[in-house]
Formats: C-alpha cells, sequence, structure tokens
C-alpha cells in the first residue's frame, strides 16, 4: 500500500491532498484556525494565502487543514476536529519543509508531542513557563 492509498483509507476512501491555499479560501483557512483555538489574524492569513505562504489539506474539494508560514517559520498549523488524529497536520508539516528546508515553530506543552513525532528538535523557552521552540530540518 502506498502513501495515497493509506491516505484514502484512513480517510474513509477520500485522498487528503496539501496544495498552495487560494486567497479565496481565507473564511475556510480562519474556520480551521478558529477551530484548532489558535489566534490567526485574518489580515495576516490573508497576506499568506496572498503570498503562496499559505498550504492547505483538502478532502473531497473541503479545506480541513491549513498551515501558515512566515519565512521559515511556521506561524500557525491546525485541523479540522473531525480530522485530528489523521495525519492532517502532519502532511502539511512535511509539505512545508519541503518548501523550505527548515522550520521553525513556537508552542506550549499540549502540543509538544505532535512536534516531537515529527522530528523537531525542541528547547524550552522563557526559563521554563510551558513554552517550547522547535526547529526541524530536511535531512
Amino acid at each position: 500500500m502506498d502513501d495515497t492509498e493509506r491516505d484514502r483509507a484512513a480517510d474513509g476512501g477520500d485522498a487528503t491532498t496539501v496544495r498552495e491555499g487560494d486567497p479565496d479560501e481565507l473564511v475556510a483557512v480562519m474556520r480551521v484556525f478558529d477551530a484548532g483555538l489558535l489566534e490567526a489574524d485574518a489580515g495576516e492569513v490573508r497576506d499568506r494565502l496572498a503570498a503562496g505562504d499559505c498550504l492547505v489539506a483538502e478532502t473531497s474539494g473541503r479545506v480541513v487543514g491549513a498551515l501558515a508560514l512566515d519565512g521559515d517559520y511556521v506561524d500557525a498549523v491546525a485541523a479540522s476536529p473531525s480530522r485530528r488524529g489523521r495525519g492532517v497536520g502532519t502532511q502539511l508539516v512535511r509539505a512545508a519543509l519541503d518548501r523550505r528546508g527548515r522550520l521553525v515553530a513556537d508552542f506550549d506543552g499540549g502540543v509538544r508531542p505532535f512536534y516531537e513525532a515529527l522530528g523537531f528538535d525542541i528547547e524550552e523557552r522563557n526559563g521554563g513557563e510551558g513554552r517550547f521552540r522547535g526547529v526541524l530540518r530536511d535531512e
């Protein structure tokens, strides 16, 4: 079974694809970020979409995940609640890494396992206040 077949099986028959987001998808992307309880600014997300720095995961024509980049910095990454735990976030991060070759992310302890599973080198920030920074390099 290849990666596409695995994705299709995990999605109940509908493959999830990752592509560059379109500025017309601002509302869909913001819904994903809002559902992930991320404090993403709509103006900044609009700018990322216009610059080609926002990736979306799509299943059956619907945006089910999004990742916004600022250079090599992951500004936000989230999957729709119905798609969490199905590899959507992983697909988005891998696609971003393919584009940038290196990614940096700041996050709290609640999502540390996600970043660890992807292979980020993680260090604690701000003297142990539960915030972390991770770096992932394409090797």
